[in-house]
Parts: structure tokens; C-alpha cells; sequence
């Protein structure tokens, strides 16, 4: 099994030119801000946050048989306004931005008590919301008092980095595959965290009261983020986050200010066993290939200038022109273009549409950029 290590929090030293190297696997002790800021800047490639909802909690809640409900009421979760809870928001957001890679996103969790709040905050310093995404609850809590609706879902809001941001990880494919071939909603159905995955004081008690369900992080790491990358939780708890994170692969950096919940982390992330590399493969999809120009398989040699290509039923002719575009009938433009042209549409595929002919059968110029693909592979 292996190893998590503890560090302690602590200020920067004077002088220093340069940031400590990133320590993997790591839970470290101390506040959020003060540890995010002595990681490395753009760091981490994504980040799990479950930070303080604000409860605001107005005295102790019972059943309707008067037992008590143990909800959240530590001292973590109280804050003085909502503006001191802005304030904090703002601040943990900023030293996570950057520490997050260009190609990083972060998820943060909440209830209503919060969320907008967190929402605006992402919003206001620069990030980019990709998605805001339900949990919605197989067994919620019930509504005790019956003033309310029964509170059955949390909100999580995906973000990259920022508006430019493209090359964030999404495995569409693998999401695709695992829901049936069809397209992952942003809806989610899990239960609460309950059972034997609930982590219990020798009392009998709940370690953490809001520990969140090890299926929900997996999605969140199976959408998000690829094998060997490193998630940063900030708010790490039990732990949750890093006893997946090991599990599927991935690095993890987690941070957190309670003693207690450190030694309940350690000692769940040490009992994971990590599953074999070879069943954490994602599945992938066109969009995740290498782009390859149609000039690329004019300087490869598979196609020269001058060389004739038609469509799979011979009905239209084009001529590959030096520069890597095709003429016909007197007009020149990209294969696409072209393709689309001649068939009086408005789009078009050119690489499944045009055709060159080898040994008198016609293929797909696809089938080219192929064997680019394939010499790119190779060199890497």
C-alpha cells in the first residue's frame, strides 16, 4: 500500500525565488489559502472543492419523534455575514486559479445556501462556467419542520479556467460509452454517502457530517481529468477525493485544517488498492485525435499535385493543387469547401467525401490522414 504524506502549512520563506516542487500524494495541514499559495503556479490540471456551505443553522433541528438530527453546525461551516463569507470565497478561488493549468478545470459543490453566491464569485474572477451540474439524492434528508420543500439535490458548477480556454479535458467518448451510448446529462442520480463507505468514530458517529458519496467523485474524475493528472481538494475532509483519485489512477493534493479528519483520510487512502493501469484506458473519439492538414498528405508523399479525386460514386472530379486546396470547375478552396460546392450544400465533410483510387478501388483521403496519424504515433 502506498504512502500518504503529511505536510504542515506554512508561509512562504523570505527570499524565496522560487516555489517548493509539487509533492504528490500529499495531504497537507494548515488553510486553504495560505497552502494553495506555496504550490506551484499552474500546477494542478483540476480541482474538487466541497467548501463550507454556510449553513446558517438557527438552533438544533429534531425528528419528529424528538431525537436529534446531527447536521453540519461546526464551527467550520459558521461565518459571521455574507460578506465575510464572500470574502473567504473569493479569496480561495483567486489561490486556486492560480495554481490551476490553462487546460484545468475545478468543480465546486454546494447547496442553495451557497452556490449562487460561489457562482457569481467564479464569474467575477475570470472563470469560465462550462456547466452547472445536479446531484440529485436517492435518499435526501427530509424536511423535518415541513416548512419547505424536501432539500433533494446539490448543485456542482464545472469551470475552466477561463473564456479562452479549449483544450480542457472532457472524455465525452468514455461518458458516452458508460451511459448507454448516449450523451452524459448533467443530471445525476446517486445516494447520500451511507453504509459502509460513512466513515464512524469509535462512538459510532460520523467523522464528517457532510462527507460527500465516492460514486459522485468518480464521475466527477472520470468526466474531468485523465490518469497520472493531479486534482487538488482544498477542502479535503475524509478524504473522499484523494481515496478516488488513487483508485482511478490520478494524482491527488489535498488540504485541510482538522487533525481529525486528516487521520481519517490517511488511514482510508492507505487501505485503496489502485486498479491496473491497463482497465483505466478512456475511451476515445475523433475529436480526441491529432490534427492533421490536407497539406500534410501532400508533403508525406500520399498525394502529389495534379492527382484527380471524386467522390465515392464518380460523379464529381476535383484537382489537389500545391497549397494543399482543391480546384474544380474553376474554383479553388479547402476539401471541405469543395465538397460542399459541388453538392450545392452548405458543409461538408471533404475527408470522407473525396476519394482517391488505389489498384482501381476508390478510398477515403480519411484513410491517408490515417497513416499520418499513425507516423505521428510512431515518432512520439
Amino acid at each position: 500500500m502506498s504512502r500518504v504524506h503529511l505536510t504542515q502549512s506554512a508561509a512562504p520563506a523570505a527570499g524565496r525565488s522560487s516555489p517548493p516542487a509539487l509533492a504528490l500524494d500529499t495531504i497537507v495541514r494548515g488553510d486553504c489559502v495560505a497552502a494553495m499559495d506555496r504550490l506551484p503556479e499552474k500546477s494542478v490540471d483540476m480541482i474538487f472543492a466541497d467548501p463550507p456551505y454556510n449553513l446558517q443553522l438557527d438552533g438544533t433541528l429534531h425528528r419528529p419523534d424528538q431525537s436529534r438530527v446531527d447536521a453540519c453546525d461546526d464551527h467550520w461551516d459558521q461565518f459571521a455575514s455574507f460578506e465575510a463569507y464572500d470574502a473567504f470565497t473569493r479569496a480561495w478561488l483567486l489561490a486556486a486559479r492560480r495554481v490551476l493549468k490553462p487546460t484545468g478545470t475545478i468543480w465546486v459543490i454546494g447547496s442553495y445556501h451557497n452556490i449562487f453566491r460561489v457562482g457569481a464569485s467564479l464569474q467575477d474572477l475570470g472563470y469560465w462556467i462550462l456547466n452547472d451540474v445536479i446531484w440529485r439524492k436517492t435518499n435526501p434528508m427530509p424536511n423535518f419542520r415541513g416548512r419547505r420543500f424536501q432539500n433533494a439535490h446539490e448543485t456542482l458548477i464545472w469551470a475552466s479556467r477561463d473564456q479562452k480556454a479549449k483544450s480542457y479535458t472532457f472524455n465525452y467518448e468514455s461518458l458516452k460509452a458508460a451511459n448507454d451510448d448516449v450523451q452524459m446529462r448533467s443530471d445525476w442520480l446517486f445516494p447520500i454517502c451511507n453504509g459502509g463507505e460513512r466513515l464512524k468514530d469509535g462512538a459510532g458517529e460520523k467523522v464528517h457530517p457532510t462527507q460527500k458519496p465516492e460514486a459522485l467523485l468518480a464521475r466527477v474524475l472520470m468526466a474531468a481529468s485523465r490518469p497520472g493528472d493531479v486534482v487538488l481538494d482544498p477542502f479535503f475532509g475524509t478524504g473522499t477525493t484523494g481515496a478516488v483519485a488513487k483508485r482511478l489512477g490520478r494524482h491527488f493534493i489535498g488540504i485541510e485544517r482538522e487533525q481529525a479528519y486528516i487521520d481519517a483520510a490517511e488511514a482510508r487512502i492507505a487501505a485503496v488498492e489502485p486498479l491496473d493501469g491497463a482497465s483505466l484506458t478512456l475511451v476515445t473519439g475523433k475529436r480526441a485525435l491529432p490534427r492533421v492538414a490536407f497539406v500534410s498528405l501532400i508533403e508525406a508523399g500520399l498525394l502529389a499535385p495534379g492527382m484527380t479525386l471524386t467522390d465515392s460514386r464518380r460523379r464529381w472530379t476535383a484537382t489537389v493543387q500545391a497549397d494543399g486546396s482543391l480546384m474544380t470547375d474553376g474554383e479553388q478552396g479547402s476539401i471541405h469547401k469543395m465538397g460542399a460546392r459541388v453538392q450545392g450544400l452548405d458543409a461538408c465533410n471533404g475527408w470522407t467525401f473525396w476519394h482517391f483510387e488505389e489498384a482501381g478501388t476508390l478510398k477515403p483521403i480519411d484513410a491517408l490522414r490515417q497513416k499520418v496519424r499513425d507516423g505521428m504515433a510512431a515518432a512520439g
